[in-house]
């Protein structure tokens, strides 16, 4: 899920770096990061605020950046992240995916519904990986559809870990439209919801974005961006007494997801 980093984050990096590590790589990829957590734009002031580096070493870090096209620099002289990384997105994304895909056989193979991976870009949910159910009934997600968070149940499980004042914020900037008669449209319940997703470890969407259907979706814990996985299915399939039988398997397959995306983040 999001998180927010501290000043002592540079210096936790440092403690943990490998042998051989690069401390100025070190310190421009943690600066994107902190400009991703701010939204995506900043002031130099604020990174050196955020970060504890003194302001000489972000402005260095910060002109390399903007020269390869990783940041670029508004006209009110504060740092955005820039369009060359949104290929490096678009890309990661995709693996992503492909890492995905043999999880998400295993639980159509587990539950018989079909299996989605989804992730939270900015204020949207998208989804990055899909393998459909052999059932002739099922439920088509198109890989690569976006739809807002308040409606389903990935954008739940995603958003289930982030304070309350910035889901608020999302919702204030997406609004909250009624995709069918049982949408939730109002923060209050919304926030209520995720309350319970975090009570119970799993997200619902019970008819909520398309009538007739219902996902169940947990989030990947410890996902290097906030990922969440889910199954769909006609609700007279994925009904109440099915959830006890389907939410452990997708816990376990997300625990396993996991692992696999820890694993290929180790230097080898």
């Amino acid at each position: 899920m999001p998180t927010s980093r501290t000043p002592d984050a540079s210096a936790e990096s440092a403690a943990a770096r490998p042998p051989g590590g690069v401390q100025s790589l070190e310190r421009a990829f943690d600066l994107l990061e902190r400009m991703a957590d701010a939204g995506g734009e900043v002031g130099l002031s604020e990174l050196s605020a955020s970060s504890g580096l003194p302001l000489p070493t972000i402005h260095r870090l910060m002109r390399t950046l903007v020269a390869c096209g990783y940041v670029r620099q508004q006209p009110n002289r504060r740092y955005a992240l820039g369009p060359r990384l949104i290929r490096l997105g678009e890309s990661a994304s995709r693996l992503l995916g492909t890492w995905a895909r043999p999880h998400l056989a295993r639980l159509v193979e587990a539950t018989g519904e079909t299996a989605n991976m989804a992730l939270l870009d900015g204020d949207e949910v998208v989804y990055v990986a899909q393998v459909p159910s052999k059932h002739s009934m099922r439920m088509f997600t198109e890989v690569g559809r976006r739809v807002l968070p308040h409606s389903t149940g990935v954008g739940k499980a995603l958003l289930a870990g982030t304070p309350p004042e910035e889901v608020r914020a999302l919702l204030a900037r997406t609004g909250m439209p009624a995709a069918t008669p049982k949408t939730l449209t109002t923060p209050d319940a919304f926030l209520g919801a995720l309350d319970e997703v975090r009570r119970l470890g799993y997200a619902v969407d019970d008819n909520e974005q398309e009538v007739g259907v219902r996902c169940l979706a947990v989030p990947v814990p410890d996902s290097p961006t906030a990922a969440a996985l889910s199954i769909s299915g006609p609700a007279g399939r994925v009904t109440e007494e099915a959830v006890a039988t389907i939410v452990p398997v997708l816990q376990q397959v997300a625990a396993e997801l996991s692992a696999e995306l820890a694993a290929s983040g180790q230097p080898g």
